[in-house]
């Protein structure tokens, strides 16, 4: 069974709930030098600001105390913040992107294959990613040997949507692909810049493919998870060889805010409107998980139907069926 595992960086960051504003700078971790207009985001929204020809930034942080809070800078690789000091001004450092590529210079032709290579992976192939454009293509350096296509980005990726509407910002810092294994690894971070549903002529258009995207996505079931409505949205679970499951065998709550995944094994999970499965396999003993549809890509590898969801099919924790 093909395994992949797709890592967007979404770690949990300790804000306090009663501090809604946070501050800082962000400096270069060799040199210490300040570095102008790093993006401070929360990954997989439109909620983020830059720094200033300081290095200082001030950040809201009303109604997204649990999510994971991203700083991006060209030319360094991501952070993500775990806890933050209440009242303290935060001092947060980047680290330089070191990329030891060896000259290989090839046609236009082979780039031509590889790039597509590289989009059909990262983007994936639905009917969403192959209406993505990537705007700044020669940014993408891409090799291949031995059976392996890595990707690196000079500077940030960015994408327009066509299919659900957004532009957007991709922070790479990593990309892999085999080809014998067909094994596949992503890691960067990505901020919504600009929704595009203001277009009276595509507004309809727009609604309705981000609800079909919705439907059967992992937001739409950790959603469903959250709220014990795993049966009323469309989804069953299934233990292999011992029948269905209950959001009693699965979930635990230590208390009023928190609630993790715990499962011993492959668990499936059936979307059955659209008659299709996913498998999950846990890395960790729990996953953590929220009300917006975030999990904890670390702990968890997918298969089936939700493995093939790649970029160009990433809804922002902002959106709601209306």
């Amino acid at each position: 069974m093909k395994r992949i595992i797709i890592v967007f960086l979404f770690i949990i960051c300790g804000l306090s709930s009663y501090s809604q504003v946070i501050k800082g700078t962000i400096s270069d971790k060799k040199t210490k030098e300040k570095i102008v207009f790093a993006a401070v985001y929360f990954n997989g929204s439109f909620v983020g600001t830059n720094s200033d020809k300081n290095g200082y930034f001030t950040l809201d942080i009303t109604g997204n105390s649990n999510k994971p809070l991203t700083i991006s800078a060209l030319g360094y690789y991501s952070v993500t913040l775990t806890d933050l000091q209440q009242g303290k001004p935060l001092i947060i450092y980047l680290t330089p992107k070191v990329f030891e590529l060896k000259e290989v210079v090839i046609n236009a032709k082979a780039r031509e294959k590889n790039l597509k290579m590289f989009k059909d992976n990262f983007l994936g192939t639905s009917d969403n990613a192959v209406r993505c454009e990537i705007v700044n293509e020669k940014d993408i350096t891409i090799t291949f040997e031995n059976d392996t296509l890595r990707a690196y980005a000079s500077k940030p990726i960015q994408i327009i949507n066509r299919g659900l509407g957004y532009k957007e910002t991709y922070y790479l810092d990593a990309f892999w692909f085999h080809t014998k294994r067909n094994a596949f690894f992503i890691s960067g971070d990505m901020v919504f810049n600009e929704d595009m549903s203001s277009d009276k002529s595509k507004k309809e258009f727009y609604r309705m493919n981000r609800e079909q995207t919705y439907r059967g996505s992992k937001m739409h079931f950790f959603r469903a998870l959250w709220n014990n409505e795993l049966a009323s949205e469309g989804f069953s679970l299934k233990n292999i060889g011992e029948g269905d499951l209950l959001y009693s065998n699965i979930v635990v709550q230590p208390d009023s805010i928190k609630k993790f995944m715990k499962f011993k094994g492959m668990l499936g999970i059936r979307d059955n409107a659209k008659m299709t499965t996913s498998w999950v396999s846990f890395l960790r003993e729990f996953v953590y998980f929220d009300q917006k549809g975030y999990f904890d890509p670390f702990a968890i590898s997918w298969d089936g139907a939700m493995a093939k969801q790649r970029v160009g099919d990433i809804l922002p924790y902002e959106y709601s069926i209306k």
